[in-house]
């Protein structure tokens, strides 16, 4: 079996457990050290996803895998984890589960190629207002999604303002909870 085939099965064996559980599959890698497979499965789902959700997943998924002859008897380690920083935003749930966040933006606007460190503000199918703070000046703009060649959320070690938190939609409940951590 090729490799993209095996991708595909096993997106296809775990769709049903991942939609009953409210998660959405962002990826699936299989990874063949000598001897074994390594298959990692990225999942994501609004609200957030705790290591408790995570442990529970995994438990669910090896137990379809057990059920399942799609791997035969070859041996494999699960791993079960959530997307990471840097990486890639490319659809419109990507936006909308990063609100607030820093992000960096390489965009096109009026044939001109341009790259911005801002965060995410309200999103929809098609278009992100982005939130940028300069010497406490906000500014917002909005970029077309069909627009942005990459964009990916960036490690933001400064503690986040308030009035810029708010500018990108939060309430709040989940600015004290940024400004906190």
């Amino acid at each position: 079996m090729t490799a993209e085939a095996l991708t595909g099965g096993i997106s296809d064996l775990v769709a049903s457990t991942l939609d009953r559980l409210g998660f959405d599959l962002e990826e699936v890698a299989v990874l063949t050290p000598p001897g074994r497979r390594e298959i990692r499965i990225v999942v994501d789902r609004d609200g957030g996803v705790s290591l408790d959700a995570v442990a529970e997943l995994s438990r669910s998924l090896e137990a379809v895998f057990d059920e399942s002859d799609l791997l035969g008897e070859s041996p494999y380690d699960l791993e079960v984890t959530t997307p990471g920083i840097g990486r890639p935003l490319t659809l419109p749930r990507h936006w909308r589960r990063n609100q607030g966040r820093k992000v960096r933006v390489e965009y096109t606007d009026e044939g001109v190629d341009r790259t911005v460190e801002a965060r995410v503000g309200p999103s929809d199918e098609g278009r992100v207002t982005l939130v940028t703070v300069d010497k406490s000046r906000i500014r917002f703009f909005e970029v077309e999604l069909a627009d942005i060649a990459r964009a990916v959320v960036e490690v933001d070690f400064g503690r986040p303002g308030e009035a810029a938190l708010r500018a990108c939609g939060l309430d709040d409940d989940e600015i004290a909870r940024r400004r906190e951590s």
